[in-house]
């Protein structure tokens, strides 16, 4: 069934629902405890250093130019807490990879009904941790020369000022290719054909990554947050790919 363009916050509110029921709660628990310590480890680093980094990314201005400072002074903060929410989204995902792809397999056995999936046990969770970690440095090699150019262009006079929209546009898109990937792994599409789905798929994908990216930028509500965006992703990947995700691609 092909999921309407505006279903990204149906499907972000469904995985909320998921993984605060009883079934699924345990699996969230870890990942969660480690969102928390990050997260609390990067508002402390960041409180301290923010209006460091604003005012390096900000242009310095002739005099006769200074009223554009409290124009331009907004549009830096926002690059600023972009490019952090970027940082903490990054690394959190990295070390949480094999709980959230575990999450994604389980919440997929709960929306299909079925479980073609192995039964739990320590040793499966340990045996993801090379195969997940190995999908994470594969998104990481997508994000990174994208992000050092926007950052580059951050550091531009004049230039930089279409940065933060640019940003965010950027921030959407890795957001759907972040999560919807969880599920694509378990079932084993390929990096290549995971993205290719995701451009066929790309208004829906947009419209579940921008309310994902919205509601991860809300401090405290973005910890539980990347769990519901995991189930979220799974249940979108159910609905758009029917029985063929069982097979892969």
């Amino acid at each position: 069934m092909q999921a309407p363009v505006l279903s990204g916050p149906q499907y972000l509110r469904e995985g909320l629902k998921l993984v605060l029921s009883p079934s699924l709660r345990l699996f969230v628990l870890l990942p969660l405890a480690i969102n928390i310590l990050l997260f609390g480890g990067l508002i402390y680093f960041a409180g301290h250093q923010f209006s460091l980094w604003v005012d390096t990314l900000m242009p310095t201005l002739p005099s006769w130019l200074s009223f554009l400072t409290y124009i331009l002074w907004p549009l830096f903060v926002v690059l600023v807490v972009l490019m952090v929410f970027f940082t903490f989204t990054l690394l959190a995902n990295i070390i949480a990879a094999p709980f959230n792809g575990f999450l994604a397999e389980k919440v997929e056995v709960v929306v299909r009904g079925e479980d073609h999936f192995p039964a739990f046990s320590w040793g499966e969770l340990m045996a993801m941790v090379p195969r997940t970690l190995g999908r994470e440095m594969r998104k990481l090699g997508y994000f990174l020369p994208r992000a050092i150019g926007l950052f580059i262009l951050s550091l531009i006079p004049v230039v930089n000022v279409v940065a933060a929209p640019l940003w965010l546009v950027f921030g959407v898109w890795m957001m759907a290719i972040q999560y919807i990937d969880y599920p694509a792994d378990n079932n084993k599409m390929s990096w290549q054909d995971m993205l290719a789905w995701l451009r066929q798929k790309r208004w829906q994908s947009l419209g579940f990554g921008g309310i994902t990216y919205l509601a991860l930028l809300v401090p405290g509500v973005n910890v539980l947050m990347m769990p519901a965006a995991v189930a979220g992703a799974t249940v979108f990947w159910v609905r758009e790919r029917g029985p063929k995700a069982v097979t892969g691609a």
